[in-house]
């Protein structure tokens, strides 16, 4: 907000900038962000060049992280322990998981450290610090866009006939984004803090890997643990996008419903702890 100071020297009045913080942690301060709606797209463009620059495969890496980690699963789960899928052929079912999971993934490890490794930024200029982990987003939607078409290449390689219902797969990936925020947004506050976060964040990803049902099916769980498995809200966001690629078999209401309340959770608590700390951010980096 702009405000006019008199100068204690020639009495004269000169224009400065006072910044206010909002008076309420749920306040998203609408036209602000609109206002540096810029800066957005220009954070998320420099995520996707620095991620692909110096490589030599550059966006080919986006498929062939997941591809490598499905193959590798359908070689020795599929054929060795004789793991079986549901409807679809074991490397397309551990694939179509594995899309979704590198999303969710990526948007919790990247929005989790963009504070602290925006550090020279965030404390040398101001500017609605809620756009450094809503851009790791936008760029993480990117490469999944480029995984989406190497889905499709799998269902062409195992003939695989989607069904109509298959042009909703990528709206599933919507509670998978909003959770993944939701958590980036918690933990990059109190990363700020508190750098032992950055050292336990790859073990939570990775015990939240092996909660997912991405090489096995939900139905592997006992019944008597399967309410309490399915508030892990990638549940219900893999068990649907399964089914809206066969269309096969009642729709996996209840996961997907828990996913969405969830994941809708995670994201207000997150943003409500991100907006009532973000004043401090440059003061403890």
């Amino acid at each position: 907000m702009m405000t006019s100071l008199p100068n204690a020297q020639n009495d004269e009045a000169v224009a400065a900038v006072v910044i206010r913080g909002s008076s309420s942690p749920w306040a998203l301060q609408w036209g602000e962000l609109w206002r540096h709606r810029e800066l957005l797209y220009f954070l998320a463009w420099r995520d996707v060049k620095v991620g692909y620059s110096q490589t030599i495969l550059g966006a080919a890496w986006v498929i062939l992280q997941p591809m490598a980690i499905a193959l590798a699963l359908a070689a020795f789960l599929g054929r060795v322990v004789h793991l079986q899928s549901d409807v679809l052929p074991y490397p397309v079912f551990v694939y179509s998981g594995m899309v979704l999971w590198q999303l969710f993934a990526k948007v919790l490890i990247e929005s989790s450290n963009s504070i602290v490794g925006n550090e020279q930024l965030i404390s040398k200029v101001y500017f609605p610090r809620l756009f450094i982990p809503m851009s790791v987003v936008l760029s993480s939607l990117v490469d999944f866009a480029v995984s989406l078409a190497a889905l499709v290449l799998f269902l062409v390689y195992f003939k695989i006939a989607p069904s109509a219902t298959a042009v909703l797969f990528p709206f599933l990936a919507l509670p998978a984004v909003i959770a993944s925020l939701g958590v980036g947004l918690w933990l990059s506050s109190l990363n700020v803090k508190f750098r032992d976060v950055r050292n336990a964040l790859g073990f939570l990803v990775q015990c939240w890997f092996f909660a997912t049902p991405i090489a096995y099916p939900t139905h592997a769980i006992p019944l008597r643990w399967r309410v309490l498995y399915e508030f892990n809200p990638m549940v219900g966001v893999v068990d649907g996008a399964r089914w809206v690629l066969r269309g096969q078999g009642p729709f996996p209401t209840q996961s997907v419903s828990l996913s969405i309340l969830v994941a809708a959770a995670l994201f207000m608590t997150g943003l409500y702890y991100f907006r009532r700390t973000e004043e401090t951010f440059a003061d403890f980096i």
